[in-house]
């Protein structure tokens, strides 16, 4: 019995981005350390997201992103309303949350996801 072309082969699979590269091999996301996460902020269609909690987010912020708390019992639904076409950087206090975040995103359909590790603690190094 022949059978090909039933199953995509690896080199047919879209893996031209490491969330790409990161879900192909299980995770739904792609973790980036402080660098990486700098410098995929200057891509095109990228969206910046806070999932911190608003006590906070007041005591700071990476520049222009948006805020929608993680353990907020509507994250889901708010989250639900973004486009799934843009590229998300997520980031919490420490790394952690996010994760939660990036799969909840995973779950709802969104592709192009990455976590920051260490989060805002990192970054404000």
């Amino acid at each position: 019995m022949i059978t090909a072309g039933c199953q995509p082969t690896a080199s047919s699979q879209s893996t031209d981005t490491p969330a790409a590269q990161a879900t192909a091999q299980g995770a739904p996301f792609a973790n980036l350390d402080v660098a990486g996460f700098r410098a995929k902020m200057n891509d095109n269609n990228v969206v910046i997201l806070d999932v911190r909690t608003p006590q906070e987010t007041a005591q700071g912020m990476i520049e222009g992103a948006i805020e929608i708390n993680v353990t907020a019992p509507d994250f889901a639904q708010r989250v639900a309303e973004l486009d799934k076409d843009k590229t998300y950087l997520v980031y919490c206090r420490s790394g952690r949350r996010s994760v939660t975040a990036c799969n909840i995103m995973a779950e709802q359909g969104f592709s192009d996801l990455y976590n920051l590790l260490g989060g805002y603690l990192a970054w404000s190094r």
